[in-house]
């Protein structure tokens, strides 16, 4: 019996192992990577004609002290975090981009590639956390 129990552990670790490994090796852009934006600039468009703001993400902005300007800065150079996106969302998929702002803000900004243009869902400070009436 415990030859049978050892055999079945060590098969359920190797299995784990194996699977793991291939999570890993299957996703280059897991937002671990090299931080390298332009290994991800064919699955968002960086440079849309225009950005269509949420209401929430205007109050979100307007709470946390972040700019039309920074929000088009990290869609241009923030790398994609896939943990936090959903690129498989319907009714369009949703990208969490990270980075620096030119004041030194540490962001996270959603967005959601549409027809109509690139939506901004939201606005995160991964730094600070503000007080924020946004319903």
């Amino acid at each position: 019996m415990k030859k049978i129990l050892s055999r079945l552990l060590v098969f359920s670790f190797v299995s784990l192992v194996a699977c793991q490994g291939n999570t890993r090796a299957g996703n280059d852009n897991s937002g671990q990577g090299n931080g390298n934006a332009e290994a991800a600039s064919d699955v968002i468009n960086r440079h849309p004609d225009h950005l269509i703001y949420t209401k929430h993400a205007r109050c979100r902005m307007d709470c946390r002290h972040i700019d039309e300007a920074e929000v088009q800065e990290i869609l241009q150079q923030g790398r994609i975090n896939y943990r936090k996106s959903e690129p498989a969302g319907r009714p369009d998929p949703k990208y969490a981009l990270e980075g620096t702002t030119h004041d030194g803000q540490q962001v996270r900004i959603v967005f959601a590639p549409a027809k109509r243009g690139m939506v901004v869902i939201t606005v995160i400070d991964l730094g600070t956390e503000w007080s924020c009436d946004c319903k």
